[in-house]
């Protein structure tokens, strides 16, 4: 697998985490890879063969050559019919709402084709260009400029829901949203509203996700051994509050989850 990161134009750095690519040539006895919800939206370009991403155990869609991935609330399987080689935008959780008028909780756990967001002209011309582009470099800068565009003809997002993305964020998702919202019930009705719109997932579901994905890098990059003590720097209340909230979320244990074959990929996602 060869996955690389980019960073975005500094002026998109708030909305825009970074850019991925990841090619991967065809192998038959490659294995399904589960993925993990992250906590981001992202837009995806494949210009290879289709992916798979499984509904069922044995049942399955393919994903369209363009399209919106939206908030993940549980894992799911995903296996390419031959090589991968995708482009991808990951957003910060408040980060697409910038650029669309549809509420994103009709986005949450679904993909959905771009022309369905955008013009459809619109977002056929920006696939074609991406598809003809010849590298990273060009891909980007005719990503970055399509975001321009649609950034001079509307922003959205509120500020009370970049302010609680922001503080969950900067705690990595151990802030409640009492201390945020300093106990305004109105405001917490408010925020509730406005998550479903522009996140596409409720703020404890937010934190629970960015929580996991703190602990997740932990593990991965082998900063700790111990599982409790992972949960006591993650500020989990205990070694099984922990298990349970990562077995939420992956379908398996933290001990399962290293060396697993099927979760190589989210691995490599998320060291």
């Amino acid at each position: 697998m060869n996955y690389q990161t980019f960073e975005p134009h500094p002026n998109l750095s708030s909305i825009v985490k970074f850019y991925w690519t990841l090619e991967v040539p065809f192998d038959p006895n490659n294995e399904k890879q589960k993925l993990i919800p992250d906590g981001c939206l992202e837009m995806t370009f494949n210009f290879a063969d289709p992916i798979k991403r499984y509904i069922s155990e044995t049942e399955y869609i393919l994903h369209p050559c363009s399209m919106m991935m939206g908030q993940r609330t549980k894992s799911y399987y995903i296996e390419p019919v031959g090589n991968v080689d995708s482009f991808a935008i990951c957003f910060y959780p408040h980060g697409f709402a910038n650029f669309v008028n549809v509420p994103l909780k009709s986005l949450t756990d679904k993909e959905i084709p771009l022309e369905e967001l955008f013009e459809e002209v619109q977002a056929q011309e920006l696939e074609q260009k991406m598809v003809q582009a010849t590298n990273t470099e060009d891909r980007i800068k005719i990503i970055e400029d399509f975001l321009f565009n649609k950034l001079n003809e509307k922003s959205t997002t509120d500020n009370i829901v970049q302010s609680t993305v922001d503080a969950l964020l900067a705690t990595k998702g151990n802030s409640s949203i009492s201390d945020i919202l300093k106990d305004d019930l109105s405001k917490r009705r408010q925020l509730e509203r406005k998550f479903a719109n522009e996140i596409g997932i409720s703020p404890k579901q937010l934190g629970k996700v960015i929580r996991l994905q703190s602990a997740l890098k932990m593990i991965l990059n082998k900063e700790e051994e111990s599982l409790t003590t992972v949960a006591y720097e993650s500020e989990y209340y205990d070694q099984a509050h922990f298990i349970k909230d990562f077995k939420e979320f992956t379908g398996i244990s933290p001990k399962e989850f290293l060396g697993n074959e099927n979760m190589e990929l989210s691995a490599l996602f998320y060291k």
